[in-house]
């Protein structure tokens, strides 16, 4: 067996068996030196394990000029060829240099104790070779060894010895040159090498050497430790070749055994098994598993026990797994803990400093570095601030959130209560019968039944067991809403099913706002948490940080999130007493004396000795404005009250700059409080001087966040133009991301300009709207209303504002515009172009703030579709301007309150009747006959300035007549007036009518029957009869009017004569009173010829034969024709006629007659 494996895992006590191997073998007890032992363990500690072959240089840049010095080893790699190197330093130069004459490794050799004489022997024979040289000539001619005898013993000395001195050092010269190989030939500026050189094994290209050093030496036993730590097997193939050729070398005479010390995973498969002829499993002793009890052994050794915390001896056992590591762990922290102890002030927590003793012997170069603030773990805790920042950042992110969260819940509260109340209002317009539009219920009105469920008295309607409907006619109707709740649902009232669901939104919010709590105080508390407490609000984000470590990540991991390695570990890693100043602590202090202002950041371990170290001027100077010594004057103000005093007054006089002091200590101050506070108290111009800074956001912020509440109530005293930046400014200011609690922003006089301009801060949002901390502009409301409360009717905005304002139903936002009315007037509903759309309730709210001047309310008005119903609830001051704007319903009583009212104004109210809207509602509507209504009456029927057609459209629906005709108004009036029958008939009022016969004629038609009556009071001609015989006054009527006539003077009248004649034609009355003058008068004065005729068959016997003949002569074409003569005349075959023909046969007027083909009748006349 010439390749023996020891395998096992690293730490398993590899190295110790070999050495109690070689300890307890008598062999190599007696003779140690036929071991060799070669260990890689400390080769290269900077290399990452991994080895450089051929694949793996990298070409340096300068490659081209520095030939072979081109391929360079990657930084962090080990090239084989390095540890070939190695292994051959080891062999070669363990063993003895005079053991080895001929190796080409020179080394040095230490002089034995005959080199005295070596030195005595070259000095005689180079005297020798000198005097041999000097009797060269003799030595020539022979005679220099003459005589052969004693006589002549110093000659042959000389020769003897200058020979001996000349065969050693040529044969000294002859050794050596077995050692002498050509690798390189040097000229000025060229090298030449072989390839090969550079590239082959270096075991295999001192092969010879290495054989030669077994040939030369007893070694037996090859012991390589550490050789698997590089992860090659190559090299153990070049080790077992090597192996076998010593062996089979016919110079080495015994058996050479390499022993190789490697880990189990170091070949894969079952390939060490034909690689080494024997194995040796070693079965580790510790690991992660079992190291607590390895530990604990430890501190029972050293009488530890006592000092830690079980707990993290268990826990951080398992990244311990190495009984040598655990050992020196200990024995270091027995050391450290001595020393470190001797300040008995200074506490020190046991297992924070095991925990720093277990990174540094797991990282001791890392460890090395944080004694210069350096390496991985120093980058860790300096990202403290950082940290920090992240984790007020993910704070206010949730802050956000839940913010957030709370305001849709309030959202979705409106909309659901929104719902809701569709559902009731639905139901209850289904009880609502058709065409009624107003509903009436305590005294109240609801005037549009399509926005019920919006109405603000919608709830107490829900509570109301009956309700009065009314149409736009007045009618009315009753309609009974018990059991309406009952039917949307019966198991919940209304009020009950809208407390569960503001239930669940309070609930929310509680549980939202507790949250929040919370999470501002930890924000508050941050500066103050322990480092690993902050670190490990964002595990994910630190992940990263961890990753530098390798190996031993988890480990670090472990140690800095539970807070073992932290920010004090400076107390841990040397040594510290009280009452002395740090290295830091004194760079402070140097720089000052040099004049030198020092960053506000600079660090400073101990600032109540540096304070005290401090001279009273340097509080008055730019020195003092370090964060770490304001913190700690201001956190013990009883034992630094001069220094702040200096503080406060440096600061106040050299306020422009502290700019950067200021920027710092916000961000890491812990006393800003304070600080703020003391400058109020000590200076007053501090808020004015705050607000002028080009930092001024940043101040003002701090003050919202930090100042007392007694302060900041007083705040907008030291100077009013907070209120004006606050206002202007608010958004920048939370940009900041300072945190604070919302509702301190309460304690400021301010309101915002633009809350959109907020809108990603939600409580705040919520907070200026409860409060009413807003500017009342367009932007504002509607941002509130789409983002904030989340309704959907945000497009009625533009129409009509006011009114969804108050459907809204929020009570904050409304009163907000209550409490400043008139600037919502004048920069809202007047400013909005298509606001036109208000509903009758809004507009009723907004006429009755009598701080609106009228004419602007006029404006409104004016703009509005929407008519009042009626008066009720309008300031008097408005009425006319109602009526001019058209902006009332027509209705009597809304004319009669007008009439009534002090501000009556009769062309305002004419000219609203004359409308044709208004006519064409009025005229349907008959006016009350009682006494309330007795001036709109009045009103009306003396209203001469009213247009004819309005007049009579009013006049029409008078409820009765009036006594007389009124005196100013003109004829036209007067002729609808007795047209419409308005005017009782009277003597009086017909003589009112002296100057217009007409109208007398019309007020008699109008009533006749009144005039039948008392016709004996009036005196009057036939020819006004005649005017009433042409009225529209029936034919009955007028048979009347003829019977007071005096008929014997038609005769003369033929317009009376035709209208007396027709009468008689239509009514078929008996007039054979007629004289025979007045029936030819009517005869021949009536009209159309079949009348006459007519007439003529019932009254011919009061006419002679003479009268007939004459009649009959002014009687149209053909009757003049009815005479003795020739001719033969023809009239229509008509019954009247064949009568008529038939009476003057037998009058003896015409001979005969004929009908002709049944259409014509033909007259025969007396020849003669």
């Amino acid at each position: 067996m010439f390749n023996i494996a020891l395998t096992g895992p690293y730490g398993s006590g590899k190295s110790s068996i070999i050495k109690t191997f070689l300890k307890k073998h008598r062999k190599y007890w007696l003779f140690k030196e036929r071991v060799l032992q070669i260990s890689l363990a400390a080769f290269l500690p900077e290399a990452d394990g991994s080895v450089t072959t051929e694949n793996t240089f990298e070409k340096d840049s300068s490659a081209e000029n520095d030939g072979a010095k081109g391929n360079q080893p990657k930084k962090g790699n080990v090239s084989k060829q390095e540890i070939e190197r190695s292994i051959l330093q080891q062999m070669l130069y363990g063993g003895d240099a005079n053991s080895l004459p001929l190796s080409r490794f020179k080394r040095i050799q230490s002089p034995k104790w005959w080199s005295p004489f070596v030195s005595l022997f070259i000095v005689l024979g180079l005297a020798a070779c000198w005097h041999l040289i000097q009797r060269k000539e003799d030595i020539l001619d022979g005679s220099y060894i003459q005589p052969l005898d004693h006589t002549n013993w110093f000659n042959l000395a000389c020769f003897v010895l200058g020979f001996l001195f000349v065969w050693k050092t040529l044969h000294y010269i002859y050794i050596k040159s077995f050692g002498v190989s050509l690798k390189s030939i040097s000229l000025k500026d060229i090298e030449i090498t072989p390839e090969t050189a550079r590239e082959e094994s270096i075991l295999n290209r001192h092969l010879d050497e290495i054989i030669y050093f077994f040939q030369s030496t007893k070694y037996d036993l090859v012991v390589i430790e550490d050789l698997d730590r590089f992860n090659n097997p190559d090299i153990f193939v070049t080790l077992r070749e090597i192996n076998s050729l010593i062996n089979a070398n016919a110079g080495v005479k015994r058996q050479i055994r390499f022993l190789y010390a490697l880990r189990d995973n170091m070949f894969v498969n079952t390939d060490r098994t034909k690689f080494f002829e024997f194995i040796v499993p070693v079965i580790p002793i510790i690991n992660s598993s079992n190291s607590i009890d390895k530990i604990i052994e430890q501190g029972k050794r050293l009488s530890l026990d006592n000092h830690f915390d079980r707990q993290f001896l268990r826990e951080v056992s398992r990244y311990l797994n190495d009984l040598r590591l655990i050992q020196n762990i200990f024995n270091e922290y027995t050391i450290y803990g001595k020393n470190l102890k001797t300040d008995v002030e200074n506490i020190l927590d046991p297992n924070k400093l095991l925990a720093i003793l277990i990174y540094k012997n797991v990282l001791p170069s890392d460890f090395e570095e944080l004694h210069r603030e350096k390496g991985k773990l120093a980058e860790i805790l300096n990202k403290h601030n950082e940290l920090i920042k992240n984790a007020e950042t993910q704070y206010k992110s949730q802050i956000s959130e839940l913010e957030q969260q709370i305001n849709d819940a309030e959202k979705q509260v409106s909309s659901n209560l929104g719902e809701l109340r569709k559902i009731y209002a639905m139901t209850l317009i289904d009880k609502i019968p058709h065409g009624y539009t107003t509903i009436e219920f305590n005294e109240k009105s609801i005037n549009s039944i399509q926005s019920l469920w919006s109405h603000e008295d919608f709830e107490q309607l829900l509570e109301t067991r009956q309700i009065t409907c009314r149409t736009p006619q007045k009618q009315r109707r009753n309609v009974v809403l018990a059991g309406l709740q009952e039917e949307v649902d019966a198991d919940k009232t209304y009020q009950e099913r809208k407390q569960e669901i503001e239930h669940k939104s309070d609930e929310f919010r509680n549980n939202a706002s507790k949250t929040i709590r919370e999470l501002r105080a930890k924000i508050s508390n941050l500066r103050m948490t322990k480092f690993n407490e902050i670190i490990r609000i964002d595990i994910n984000s630190t992940e990263r940080l961890f990753e530098a470590f390798g190996e031993s990540k988890e480990l670090v991991k472990f140690l800095v999130f539970e807070g073992f390695l932290d920010d004090t570990y400076y107390q841990y890693t040397s040594l510290f007493h009280s009452g002395r100043l740090s290295p830091n602590d004194n760079k402070f202090l140097i720089q000052i004396r040099a004049f030198n202002n020092p960053e506000s950041d600079f660090q400073i371990d101990n600032p109540k000795e540096v304070i005290a170290a401090m001279r009273e001027d340097d509080f008055r100077q730019h020195f003092v404005l370090n964060v770490i010594l304001v913190d700690c004057m201001l956190s013990n103000p009883n034992e630094c009250g001069h220094q702040i005093s200096g503080l406060l007054e440096f600061i106040s006089s050299n306020f422009e700059e502290c700019g950067a002091f200021f920027t710092t200590y916000y961000e890491r101050g812990k006393q800003i409080s304070e600080l703020t506070s003391g400058l109020l108290g000590k200076w007053p111009g501090f808020v004015s001087a705050a607000l002028g800074s080009s930092e001024n956001v940043t101040h003002v912020a701090r003050f919202i966040a930090h100042l007392p509440e007694e302060h900041l109530k007083t705040l907008h005293q030291k100077d009013d133009q907070i209120s004006k930046f606050v206002s202007t400014n608010l958004s920048e200011i939370l940009a900041l991301g300072v945190d604070f609690d919302p509702d301190r922003l309460k304690l400021l006089p301010f309101e915002t300009q633009e809350l959109k301009n907020i809108q990603q801060y939600p409580a705040i949002v919520r907070l200026l709207i409860d409060e009413g901390l807003f500017k009342v502009t367009i932007e504002n409301i509607e941002f509130i209303f789409r983002d904030v409360f989340g309704l959907p009717n945000v497009e009625e905005l533009q129409t009509k504002h006011y009114s969804t304002v108050l459907k809204s139903a929020r009570t904050n936002l409304i009163n907000k515009i209550e409490d400043d009315f008139e600037r919502y007037f004048k920069r809202v509903l007047l400013t909005l172009e298509n606001n036109a759309e208000e509903d009758v309730s809004s507009i009723i709210k907004v006429i009755n703030h009598e701080e609106i001047e009228g004419k602007e309310l006029e404006e409104f008005i004016d703009k509005q579709s929407a008519k009042l119903p009626s008066l009720d609830h309008v300031p008097a001051r408005l009425y006319a301007s109602l009526f001019r704007l058209q902006k009332i319903n027509a209705s009597w009583d809304n004319c009669l309150g007008f009439v009534a009212s002090k501000n009556f104004d009769a062309d305002t109210l004419t000219a609203f009747l004359e409308q044709d809207d208004t006519k064409a509602v009025l005229s349907l509507v008959t006016i009350d006959d009682d006494e309330p209504t007795h001036p709109l009456r009045q009103f009306l029927i003396h209203n001469n300035d009213m247009e004819e057609d309005a007049y009579r459209t009013y006049v029409r629906v008078l409820p009765k007549q009036f006594k007389q005709f009124p005196n100013d108004i003109d004829s036209g009036k007067l002729l609808i007036l007795i047209e419409e029958e308005k005017i009782t008939f009277s003597k009086s009022n017909f003589a009112r009518l002296a100057d217009h016969l007409d109208y007398q004629v019309s007020f008699i038609e109008k009533n006749i029957e009144r005039y039948f009556e008392i016709k004996d009071q009036f005196t009057f001609d036939d020819d006004f009869r005649e005017k009433l015989l042409n009225s529209d006054i029936t034919d009955d009527q007028k048979l009347r009017i003829i019977g007071d006539m005096d008929m014997a003077l038609i005769a003369g009248l033929p317009a009376r004569a035709f209208a007396i004649g027709a009468l008689f034609y239509r009514t078929n009355a008996d007039f054979s009173y007629l004289t025979d003058e007045a029936a030819q008068a009517v005869i021949i004065s009536t009209k159309p010829v079949e009348v006459q005729v007519a007439l003529f068959n019932k009254c011919h016997n009061i006419l002679s034969d003479d009268q007939i003949r004459q009649t009959l002569q002014k009687m149209p074409d053909p009757f003049p024709d009815f005479k003795p003569g020739w001719r033969q005349p023809t009239i229509p075959n008509t019954e009247a006629n064949v009568k008529f023909v038939e009476l003057l046969v037998a009058r003896r007027i015409i001979s005969s007659w004929r009908v002709f083909w049944s259409e014509e009748i033909r007259v025969y006349n007396f020849r003669s």
